[in-house]
């Protein structure tokens, strides 16, 4: 019977072997290194997370991240392992200073086998030996760099420095990761505060108090869709216990359309007291307005002037819905002679004149009134506002209560605005 003979396996083989599975286990360290490491948003954490796996995974006795500040061409340690004399924001010039200076120039990896024979080389810890600089790049342009010691000469293998070039490449992916999205939120808490003040300023625009008018009452309100809207309303004092009463409503929403109305206010009120009526107030804002208007945009606008001595609303309509009127059990729209929106070539704008007896309510509102919709995409309508306004006891804030009950969890599509005049 032939039998066959075990050999010993080989001394190179056991080390071809063992070279072999070591090798697999430092890619396997580095992959989960790096799960570890693209998981990270938060840029003071992800870098120091990046100086420990370095030091974990090759035995550092000292391991650096910097970053560029480009402002200043200065790479800027932001995070320390292992080193006693340099701290977190400890600067090194580019192209001036320390190996870390000379890669962030040159955009390649340093590798100092012997520090003291290397030009580039800082003293840090006396116990370095040998330390290698890897830049860290996006698009080809340098966005920090990493930093590994070793307390021995030559302390990193050729095998080593291409397992750390490795790993700084999915660190500089996660750094530049980081970074944008640093910025990003950085962007959007300044737009919020920016918002939050703009909406500040707008509300403080808006009417604080409602006018005396002896036997009526009037009340106005406004909801903006977002932090600042293109919806306003106000009430303007005039001669002989005459008031202004305006509604307008800017084409578009947020920023842009928010400083359209603010600028439309400011002219309304210096031309209320000096024009003959409604009808010249709107047609010299439009003189005004139309050749500093962007493409396509416009305000609708209701402007009226009421005298409770006569119990008459002379009122003028830019494109706007027309007032809606209660007088008992009846209510109706009061359509009259119009005109185009502020912005659009036009001369004159017709007047149209309403008297309100005791007990009528009238009503001026914008498109977040009747265009809220809700789940089912069915909008309120003025239908609904009419029914509301049939109650002598209806209020602009349980209007406007009624309308986001009815649109439920949906977001508003448009600020919603209200001026309701009742007589008593």
């Amino acid at each position: 019977m032939a039998t066959t003979s075990s050999r010993p396996m080989s001394a190179n083989r056991r080390d071809a072997l063992s070279l072999s599975q070591g090798h697999v286990s430092e890619l396997l360290k580095l992959q989960k290194a790096a799960q570890r490491i693209n998981s990270i948003l938060d840029l003071e954490e992800l870098i120091e997370l990046v100086a420990h796996e370095i030091m974990q995974l090759f035995g550092c006795n000292e391991a650096n991240i910097y970053l560029l500040d480009e402002e200043h061409n200065e790479m800027v340690i932001a995070a320390v392992q292992g080193c006693t004399l340099h701290g977190k924001g400890a600067r090194l010039k580019v192209g001036e200073q320390g190996m870390v200076g000379h890669v962030a120039q040159t955009g390649k990896m340093h590798y100092a086998p012997d520090v003291s024979k290397d030009p580039y080389y800082i003293g840090c810890e006396p116990r370095t030996r040998s330390e290698v600089a890897i830049p860290l790049r996006r698009q080809s342009r340098v966005i920090g760099a990493v930093t590994a010691s070793q307390e021995r000469e030559d302390g990193f293998s050729p095998e080593q420095l291409r397992l750390l070039q490795a790993l700084a490449g999915h660190i500089e992916v996660a750094v530049d990761n980081a970074q944008r999205f640093q910025q990003e939120r950085a962007q959007r808490e300044r737009m919020s505060l920016e918002a939050q003040e703009a909406r500040l300023i707008q509300k403080g625009l808006f009417p604080k108090v409602s006018p005396y008018m002896p036997g009526f009452a009037v009340t106005g309100a406004c909801e903006p869709a977002g932090a600042v809207g293109g919806d306003w309303y106000d009430y303007i004092p005039l001669s002989k216990g005459r008031w202004g009463l305006v509604l307008a409503d800017v084409c578009g929403k947020g920023m842009g359309a928010a400083l359209l109305m603010s600028a439309a206010r400011g002219i309304v009120r210096s031309l209320a007291e000096a024009c003959s009526g409604p009808g010249e107030v709107l047609a010299r804002l439009n003189r005004l307005l139309l050749d500093d208007f962007p493409t396509g945009r416009f305000v609708t606008m209701l402007y009226g002037v009421f005298d409770p001595a006569s119990r008459t609303l002379r009122f003028a309509n830019a494109g706007h819905h027309w007032p809606i009127f209660a007088d008992g059990s009846e209510v109706r729209v009061l359509e009259g002679e119009g005109g185009l929106p502020i912005g659009f070539a036009q001369e004159s704008f017709a007047e149209n004149t309403v008297t309100l007896p005791p007990g009528s309510r009238l009503l001026f509102y914008s498109d977040g009134i009747t265009e809220a919709a809700n789940h089912q995409d069915e909008e309120f309508g003025s239908e609904r506002v009419k029914q509301l306004l049939r109650d002598p006891e209806v209020c602009v804030d349980c209007m406007l209560e009624e309308v986001k009950q009815f649109a439920g969890p949906m977001p508003a599509r448009d600020d919603a605005t209200l001026i309701l005049l009742k007589s008593a």
